[in-house]
């Protein structure tokens, strides 16, 4: 059975939601990932009866606690007065964090403010847990059950510390046994027309089927046991992918993970040694700076409307339908531009129509790729940042859908282990390299 950990967020900004606890989070996806089994994310504010009372409780029922904030210099920062309190650990001087403290504020050629010597003060017997990037260095002690460590919440600090400090010892006192988790990331597709899609599919009562969507992605999350069969996890990873079609951008896995839907992107079109020039609408420069800063978008224009654009660069027919804009467009930019491939992105629709969320737009896109057109049509509807992010993504997902199939629909005939290959994925590798930091 694996240890039971929770997770402890100290802060009244948290607690009152003025700061979005992104630590409890990450924290539960690394402990989870590890082997770990979280039951609990609790959040308390600046009460030390509450803390107290809470550490206490924590003690009792829990293997491990992680626990983030409250290590500052401000007399709102209780974590380690509540420590001492509820287990009857003193505070005591802690020399070395003291000088490392010192030091922080010398290398930057400042006086350190007495407040700050608070932060040296550690509960008796417990273990210091340095940090080079702050003020607050952290601390780890056992009570009863449980085994305490409390970190910095600046997430900056935090992180690191927990990858190189804390996981090693987390390491030495479990035994754990980690599960896997397979992420299978799809555009154009919303959670319920997944589910729809895998009803067909009977999963193993072991697997654990999930969800996470945002604007960008949808994840379809499947949390295989430890010590399952890779081969039969290859294999029903395959037919969700199988069941999912050309929607499936990147598989990832405990060993590799791709990123988002630009990351994919970039890293085809670097592969390819293609180069791009970009002419966009209704995404409004949003689909420029998805991609800002990579070497293959060598030019980027926008424009309200594709014949405002046409008429810039000297057309005499720009006049049209945006579909025989956009060809037209393409066409005539390799003239001055060196750019192998070109996306022209229109739409139907004037602006105040874009600006009206009770209307939609519909957008097109048309990918010039080594001599032949790739062309895709949606409608959009919502806020005008809704027709903006949709539009970027859509055209983004063209280019994607190009590099990873030649074409924009998917060859009906693919199975889901030959898209596995074509991603490039081994769901297990025997020395996997862990992206901790």
């Amino acid at each position: 059975m694996n240890p039971m950990l929770e997770i402890f967020s100290q802060g009244e900004e948290i607690v009152t939601g003025h700061t979005v606890d992104t630590n409890a989070a990450w924290l539960s996806q690394q402990a989870v990932r590890e082997g770990f089994t979280v039951s609990r994310h609790t959040a308390v504010g600046d009460k030390l009866a509450d803390l107290v009372a809470l550490l206490q409780e924590i003690a009792q029922r829990a293997d491990c606690c992680l626990c983030t904030g409250g290590l500052g210099p401000t007399q709102d920062d209780l974590t380690a007065e509540a420590v001492a309190l509820a287990f009857g650990m003193p505070l005591q001087l802690d020399p070395k964090a003291l000088a490392q403290i010192e030091a922080f504020f010398a290398l930057r050629g400042r006086p350190m403010p007495d407040s700050n010597r608070k932060q040296a003060l550690l509960p008796k017997g417990s273990l210091r847990i340095n940090n080079k990037r702050g003020t607050a260095p952290g601390f780890a002690l056992q009570h009863q059950r449980c085994w305490f460590v409390f970190l910095p919440g600046v997430p900056t600090e935090m992180r690191p510390m927990f990858a190189h400090k804390v996981l090693p010892q987390l390491h030495q006192r479990f035994s754990l046994q980690p599960s896997a988790l397979i992420s299978i990331k799809t555009f154009g597709l919303g959670e319920s027309a997944i589910q729809q899609r895998m009803d067909t599919l009977a999963l193993p009562a072991e697997v654990q089927l999930g969800f996470r969507a945002d604007l960008h992605e949808v994840q379809t999350k499947l949390l295989f046991p430890y010590g399952y069969p890779e081969a039969a996890m290859t294999d029903l990873v395959a037919q969700v992918v199988g069941l999912l079609g050309d929607t499936v951008f990147a598989v990832d896995s405990p060993t590799r993970q791709s990123g988002g839907m630009t990351d994919v992107v970039s890293q085809l079109m670097t592969q390819g040694q293609h180069t791009l020039n970009l002419i966009e609408t209704a995404s409004q420069g949003l689909l420029a700076s998805l991609c800002g800063g990579a070497d293959w978008l060598l030019e980027a224009r926008y424009g309200q409307s594709l014949a405002k654009l046409a008429k810039k660069q000297g057309q005499t027919e720009a006049e049209g339908d945006s579909v025989r804009l956009a060809q037209q467009l393409a066409k005539a930019t390799p003239t001055h531009s060196p750019a192998t491939w070109v996306l022209v992105q229109g739409f139907d629709g004037d602006h105040p129509q874009f600006q009206d969320p009770s209307q939609a737009i519909t957008v097109h896109t048309l990918l010039l790729a080594d001599g032949r057109f790739h062309q895709s049509t949606h409608t959009v509807a919502g806020s005008h940042k809704r027709k903006q992010s949709q539009a970027a993504l859509l055209s983004l997902d063209v280019l994607r859908r190009v590099l990873q199939f030649g074409c924009y629909s998917n060859p009906s005939d693919e199975t889901g282990h030959t898209k596995l290959r074509r991603y490039g994925l081994r769901l297990l590798d025997k020395n996997p390299q862990r992206a901790t930091a």
